[in-house]
């Protein structure tokens, strides 16, 4: 067997390398499955449908007290019973939000991004509450107690109502900015809440309860999940947040606690930055206060990041649109006071706009996670963003990036030709070498000899063996940072192209990208001329198209990427037929003759 099928040659490696990275990044992402937890034990008895589901051992949420020593009343100081006759929804919109509170608990039932529309056919406005799992296991803003009683008993009463700021308007709809004042009492726990509403998408809240008169630990948590719920594989994108001395700590859902390892729960004490949940798309962040005076007049105070964080997940079961029962995860969170002390936290529910995410104190850009190529995904969406002022359709300006980058390639790719047309031109003369050699194993020592041989002619011709191999290995970073931003940047979710393109950061539902895709690399790959004569490489090379256009189809890719690779090809067919044109590549040089 000849050397040359013995090893690929770089070009060829170069595309392998590029066909696997791919598959790494798109496969990791979305076959990645985790062990199944156990569903934990429901009571049948609660006294309320939809009220949290207790367990023989306290929830999570219920141990955030548990790290905190609570204070031992001295004085029982029962107060008053304050409770409404029925239950009542009291429903706050601006341009921005539409969220549905319910007396019954003092929760969140429904919290709506009036500008984003979820996965579902028809689209619907988007609803960060997930109902089905908050009925069975409580919802955004409940009560966290120690005591799993108490914790039922807080989170089931009907909460006397008062409204401020607001008249409403004639549906009994309150405009923000306005005040939510809930308060109850069964004549020992007492338990209040007041949530101010804005026009801007961060709310602030205060809640306090106290038994007896005397203040007792608690928390407030996000149950029930968050997030885009229709997307595909919802959980896998959901993650607890927190940050700690200045450092985001990410917790994917496979990665939290499980309710029925109460000593495996994951905790995490202050002084806390800020801490939340989020999707790919959207987050819910507990904040602490701003200060409204004093010298540093405008930033956190100290009370808020004193917070403890504690993240757990459930699982139930949920029947998919076949028809067959799967199990659903349902990450969630709770946060603290450190003392037992009333909770004042302001509570973002929010797109991750990188820009507004900048603004917010403390920072939260870092939630937009680009991964380890961000020097290279974040300029180019910062780029795209620039363009789409000159060009209102994302997908044209991602085409019209794509030409400007293979631009700036060219020269790369003109030397690329060169060293190519170089490489052909030795050809005969490296085979020869490599004959000689044929022999010997890839183990023997005399294999260095021929390599050392064949680096000496690309020497005597000026020829860098990897000079071929640059323009492909320059895109493929491009290609990681395309991904990731069309993953995790707002302004691509549900962006439209053309026709059956109505999301560029979803699949193509008809795979007509990825043919087109194949076939135009399989166009370019013919156009392009290669030193190779091996005819084993040559089919290989052959399939790479066809693997790639595979790869795509199977797995479910932005189709802004896969738009990005089509138009490089297009734009890789103009350019290689001009340089065939002005500088063909010459005929192979005859071999050295064989001596008789």
């Amino acid at each position: 067997m000849s050397e040359q099928k013995e090893g690929l040659s770089h070009e060829m490696r170069t595309l392998l390398a590029a066909v696997l990275t791919m598959a790494v990044i798109i496969g990791f992402s979305y076959l990645y499955k985790p062990s199944v937890p156990q569903r934990p034990p429901q009571n049948q008895n609660s006294p309320v449908t939809g009220s949290p589901a207790q367990n023989s051992t306290p929830p999570a949420s219920a141990q955030i007290g548990s790290q905190i020593t609570g204070l031992s009343p001295q004085h029982a100081v029962p107060s008053q019973p304050l409770a409404a006759t029925s239950e009542r929804t009291v429903v706050v919109e601006s341009p921005l939000y539409r969220v549905e509170l319910s007396n019954r608990g003092a929760v969140v039932r429904s919290w709506q991004l009036n500008k984003y529309k979820d996965d579902s056919n028809p689209p619907r406005t988007l609803d960060v509450v997930h109902t089905e799992a908050s009925q069975q296991f409580g919802w955004p803003l409940s009560v966290m107690m120690e005591d799993a009683s108490q914790q039922d008993t807080a989170n089931t009463a009907l909460y006397q109502v008062t409204t401020g700021g607001s008249e409403g308007n004639s549906s009994g709809v309150l405009t923000a900015p306005v005040e939510v004042d809930f308060n109850w009492s069964n004549g020992h726990l007492a338990v209040t809440k007041k949530l101010k509403f804005d026009s801007s998408y961060i709310a602030s809240f205060s809640i306090d309860t106290k038994l007896d008169g005397q203040s007792v630990p608690f928390g407030v948590g996000w149950l029930g999940g968050f997030g885009d719920n229709t997307v595909y594989q919802p959980t896998a994108h959901t993650q607890v947040f927190y940050s700690l001395e200045g450092k985001l700590k990410l917790l994917t859902y496979k990665n939290l606690g499980q309710p029925k390892q109460p000593d495996q729960r994951q905790t995490q004490a202050g002084p806390l930055d800020f801490a939340g949940i989020e999707d790919s798309y959207f987050a819910a962040a507990f904040l602490p206060p701003i200060e409204s005076a004093g010298p540093h007049a405008g930033q956190p105070n100290v009370l808020g990041a004193s917070m403890t964080l504690a993240d757990w997940t459930l699982s139930h079961d949920v029947q998919n649109a076949d028809g067959k029962t799967e199990k659903d995860y349902v990450p969630e969170m709770a946060v603290s006071s450190a003392r037992g002390e009333p909770i004042n936290l302001r509570l973002m529910v929010a797109p991750k706009d990188l820009d507004q995410l900048k603004t917010v104190r403390p920072p939260l850009n870092e939630l937009v996670q680009f991964g380890w190529l961000t020097i290279i995904a974040e300029p180019l969406f910062y780029l795209l963003l620039w363009m789409h002022k000159y060009i209102s359709n994302y997908g044209w300006a991602i085409v019209v990036m794509t030409i400007g980058l293979n631009m700036v390639l060219l020269p790369l790719r003109i030397r690329s030709q060169r060293s190519m047309q170089k490489m052909q031109k030795v050809g005969p003369e490296v085979r020869a070498i490599q004959d000689r050699y044929k022999k010997y194993s890839m183990r023997d020592p005399r294999k260095a000899k021929m390599n050392e041989e064949v680096m000496a002619v690309y020497s005597r011709e000026g020829i860098n063996p990897l000079g071929g191999c640059l323009p492909m290995a320059l895109q493929m970073p491009i290609w990681y940072g395309l991904y990731r931003m069309l993953t995790v940047t707002i302004e691509l979710r549900h962006a439209p192209w053309i026709g059956w393109i109505h999301d560029l950061s979803a699949r193509d539902s008809y795979y007509i990208l990825p043919i087109l895709m194949a076939i135009t690399m399989y166009i370019a790959q013919k156009m392009t001329p290669t030193p190779t004569t091996d005819a084993s490489q040559q089919r290989m090379m052959a399939l790479m198209p066809i693997m790639f256009g595979g790869m795509f189809i199977v797995f479910p890719v932005a189709s802004g990427l896969v738009l990005y690779i089509l138009t490089s090809n297009v734009v890789n067919m103009v350019q290689q037929w001009f340089l065939n044109r002005t500088a063909p590549m010459p005929a192979p040089a005859k071999g050295p003759r064989k001596k008789s």
